[in-house]
């Protein structure tokens, strides 16, 4: 997860079940490096993938995961947003 990259692909099948293909074009990256991230993150368990014809759609392989995400993203941008936890004038 200390990739960008796979850390970009992980919160995009996050969002929906997602194909190998739409995710190389959604990010700009050429399908041989995705591939290689995606297989990566199936070996960690991080993603499923289901194959469908020629295609293999991509998607969060477990709830916990896609929950402890969620919530880290949700705090990481409230702080960015100035969320009530910042520290206020006269806070020690």
């Amino acid at each position: 997860m200390a990739d960008p990259t796979r850390l970009s692909i992980v919160v995009i099948c996050m969002e929906r079940e997602i194909a190998a293909g739409e995710i190389a074009e959604e990010l700009g990256l050429s399908a041989s490096l995705v591939s290689h991230h995606l297989r990566l993150l199936r070996a960690a368990r991080m993603l499923r993938g289901e194959r469908r014809g020629k295609q293999v759609f991509y998607s969060m392989a477990d709830a916990c995961v896609h929950n402890v995400l969620e919530i880290m993203i949700d705090h990481l941008f409230s702080h960015e947003h100035g969320g009530l936890d910042e520290p206020q004038d006269g806070d020690d």
